[in-house]
């Protein structure tokens, strides 16, 4: 019999997603709704299982976690790769890493999510009218004002190309864009201090690497009109968490959007969880019932596919 796990199942959805009579044999599906980072808790809980099913990267799977876990052969991840997994340390021990297709366009959206809850203060305005209350702030046009873009990418270049649908004043930076690329997707590029010193708003659309990691800093932050609001929808890690803290507690700047923390989920006391002027979500970019169906669809593929001898999907 294989025992397979399907973890961070946070919303308890999972079974509505996966068609697990695809997969043949005698088999035990566990579908874990909570969240453990605790590694010696999370050995003992995964250990018996062959096969795991992760969502993202909301479980952390490092070396010194797979050399405990003695039964696994198959992990999959959903999505196309996963900074939290060591394939190479899965790879050595035998283990296979599959991933699955993620559909584009969730991410993006939920940008514009946040840019318009912190622009329109609809968070704070929804609270009042379910309160008694009645129009306590005074809102941002998005047109006619500038959005900055670090990073061009799939997502950036979605991001940018709504802002000109909303009349907005499109510039980008990131640390290799060209003006060549900029134009493709219609937008000017700036230098990196002109764009956090002129823009309404700040998105950020990069990947966590060696290279991005802190690559906002309080001197950037510092440049931003003490009006204008900061979007992280990519990883938190990006930005330096204490400079982005004190930003938002000192007024430096107007606001931020968040989707994305240094440590998901969010700890209870997390000082960000009270700072002033911040629209917060919990890591939702991806979470779409479109884009669910392909991951937990194309899970169970890739489960049905090993046992079948022909891992599908394989990370490397």
């Amino acid at each position: 019999m294989h025992r397979i796990a399907v973890l961070d199942d946070y919303q308890s959805v999972a079974a509505d997603y996966c068609d697990w009579s695809q997969v043949p044999g005698d088999k035990e599906v566990v579908e874990f709704h909570d969240h453990i980072s605790d590694v010696d808790a999370l050995a003992a809980r995964l250990e018996p299982f062959d096969m795991i099913v992760a969502m993202r990267e909301r479980t952390e799977f490092r070396r010194n976690l797979l050399e405990r876990l003695s039964n696994l052969k198959l992990l999959v991840t959903t999505g196309r790769r996963n900074k939290s997994i060591d394939v190479e340390a899965a790879t050595e021990r035998g283990i296979v890493v599959s991933g699955t297709g993620i559909l584009p366009n969730g991410t993006a959206e939920l940008t514009w999510g946040l840019i318009l809850a912190t622009a329109r203060h609809i968070p704070q305005e929804d609270a009042s009218v379910r309160a008694g209350g009645w129009q306590e702030t005074v809102g941002t046009d998005l047109s006619g004002a500038r959005l900055g873009v670090v990073g061009l990418g799939g997502q950036g270049s979605q991001v940018a190309r709504i802002g000109l649908a909303f009349g907005m004043d499109v510039v980008a930076w990131s640390q290799n864009l060209t003006d060549e690329r900029a134009a493709e997707v219609g937008v000017r590029r700036v230098e990196r201090d002109e764009l956090f010193a002129t823009s309404d708003f700040v998105t950020i659309h990069l990947l966590l690497s060696k290279r991005t990691r802190g690559l906002i800093t309080a001197d950037d932050l510092a440049l931003m009109m003490h009006t204008a609001v900061l979007i992280n929808t990519s990883r938190g890690p990006i930005v330096e968490q204490q400079a982005l803290l004190d930003a938002l507690n000192d007024g430096t700047i107007g606001g931020a959007g968040l989707d994305v923390f240094d440590e998901e989920p969010l700890p209870a006391d997390h000082p960000l969880r009270t700072a002033p002027r911040t629209v917060l979500t919990p890591h939702l970019g991806y979470v779409t019932r479109n884009t669910y169906e392909v991951f937990y669809r194309e899970a169970v593929e890739d489960v049905a596919a090993w046992i079948a001898g022909n891992p599908l999907r394989v990370l490397t």
